[in-house]
């Protein structure tokens, strides 16, 4: 059964009678991870043990368990709105997970993402161990088709690049974690997190990059929109990397440079024009401040974005304000 309150929870079907090992040890893995469906042999004897422990960000489990099957079907994904990734570090014995069409044969020392928005399988022949990380999708900061490209691939510590170097440290990391005091605990777990999410974005084919680099460039445009010669040029100086790396990293997010700017400086112009502190600047001087040297150029950009011209925008703001 399963023990423990809400940060820490174990289960162990070993002194269980045998009608009620089976459910109790679905309920429990459904319940740590997300809702699955668990089958074994009946004539093949097997156990399970699991403990469980939030810390920060993550949750760090360690479960043995096998001979047997975990299915996460289309019904369960529909019934249980968790998202999470899953990330597997296989420590005895062997795991087949089948994900996206794709099949990764764990062994020891190898590592699998899996995502919990889609269907997935785990088969597993014989009583095995494994260390799994329960991560929130949106930290590891992947797009939808780098995670489709991700899932249910080895990542081998033995292999060449970031996951050779990383996963050793990975696993120093959480059992530092385990250890730590609740002031470090939350520090620590992001560390982990920017492991997980280097070692991830190397796995799915996109070269790493600094975990902060695109925040860090946002947040430098966003400062001088206003800058009337603010580039793709200058921005790639201003951060130390190459014309190219810039616009490849812009990409990624589907976007352009020259196109994610424009849209910034087209909102803050949108939001300056309505605002009662500003209202005796002509529509000129707000385009002005924003970076726009040439207000006809303004008004297209504008009425192309909001299906009015800037003047229109402030005579309807003032009339609602006025009613």
């Amino acid at each position: 059964m399963l023990t423990g309150h809400a940060l820490w929870a174990s289960c162990s079907t070993r002194d269980l009678v045998p009608g009620d090992r089976l459910p109790s040890w679905q309920r429990a893995l459904s319940r740590t991870f997300v809702d699955v469906e668990v089958t074994v042999e009946q004539d093949r004897p097997w156990d399970g043990e699991l403990t469980a422990e939030r810390l920060g960000v993550l949750q760090i489990a360690t479960q043995e368990f096998g001979p047997g099957t975990v299915l996460r079907g289309a019904r369960s994904v529909a019934a249980d709105p968790r998202t999470h990734l899953l990330v597997r570090r296989q420590l005895e014995g062997t795991a087949r997970l089948l994900q996206d069409g794709r099949t990764a044969e764990l062994h020891p020392g190898d590592l699998a993402f899996l995502d919990a928005r889609r269907p997935f399988r785990i088969v597993l022949p014989d009583r095995q161990r494994a260390r799994i990380l329960m991560v929130p999708r949106a930290l590891l900061r992947l797009e939808e088709r780098q995670l489709h490209a991700l899932t249910a691939t080895v990542v081998d510590e033995r292999a060449e690049g970031a996951a050779g170097l990383l996963l050793p440290l990975l696993d120093g990391l959480v059992d530092e974690v385990a250890r730590a005091g609740p002031a470090r605990r939350e520090q620590l777990a992001r560390t982990v997190v920017d492991i997980l999410a280097t070692v991830a974005l190397e796995q799915s084919g996109r070269p790493p990059e600094p975990a902060d680099l695109w925040e860090r460039i946002t947040e430098s445009v966003r400062a001088r929109l206003g800058e009337p010669g603010l580039g793709p040029q200058t921005i790639a100086d201003r951060h130390g990397i190459s014309l190219r790396y810039l616009h490849q990293l812009f990409q990624r997010h589907d976007t352009t440079v020259g196109a994610w700017v424009r849209t910034r400086r087209l909102e803050a112009a949108h939001e300056e024009l309505v605002h009662p502190a500003t209202a005796h600047r002509s529509v000129a001087a707000v385009a002005a401040r924003w970076g726009f040297t040439s207000p006809s150029h303004f008004s297209r950009a504008f009425r192309d974005m909001y299906g009015m011209s800037p003047a229109q925008w402030r005579r309807a703001a003032g009339t609602a304000r006025a009613h």
